[in-house]
């Protein structure tokens, strides 16, 4: 007979175990659903509503992650970097503190289709066609 089970991860090893305080009556409530079944455990109820509220401000955290991230230095970009962030169905958030450079290749087209927005305190460097055409994306 052949073994078809597949490895799986032991929790432990995907998770950070967290400390938290509640007052009696909110635990009481988390064990009442337990034991009428909606969740397996404490620690899959709390999963739940921690996924819940983060789901909920999904909006806020992204803004907040992208309003924080910055590169520091010189960042180039070239056609490449650029071509794979649009076959990978993204769009660029660059956001850099120093000096971006836009390679001297890069096309309208390419620029527009990859770039979402364009963040330098610093310097940019790009082509006229390239600054004009991500006006209305830079900040």
């Amino acid at each position: 007979m052949t073994d078809t089970r597949q490895p799986t991860l032991r929790k432990t090893e995907e998770t950070e175990k967290i400390t938290i305080n509640l007052g009696f009556v909110d635990l009481g409530r988390i064990d009442l659903m337990v034991r009428d079944g909606f969740y397996s455990n404490r620690s899959d109820f709390i999963r739940t509503a921690i996924r819940k509220q983060l789901d909920a401000h999904a909006d806020v955290l992204s803004r907040s992650i992208e309003r924080s991230t910055f590169d520091l230095g010189l960042r180039d970009f070239s056609r490449a970097d650029l071509e794979a962030a649009v076959a990978a169905g993204e769009k660029l958030h660059i956001k850099v503190v120093g000096l971006a450079r836009i390679a001297s290749d890069v096309t309208v087209d390419l620029a527009q289709a990859a770039i979402a927005s364009l963040t330098v305190l610093g310097a940019l460097q790009a082509s006229p066609e390239i600054r004009t055409a991500l006006a209305d994306r830079i900040r």
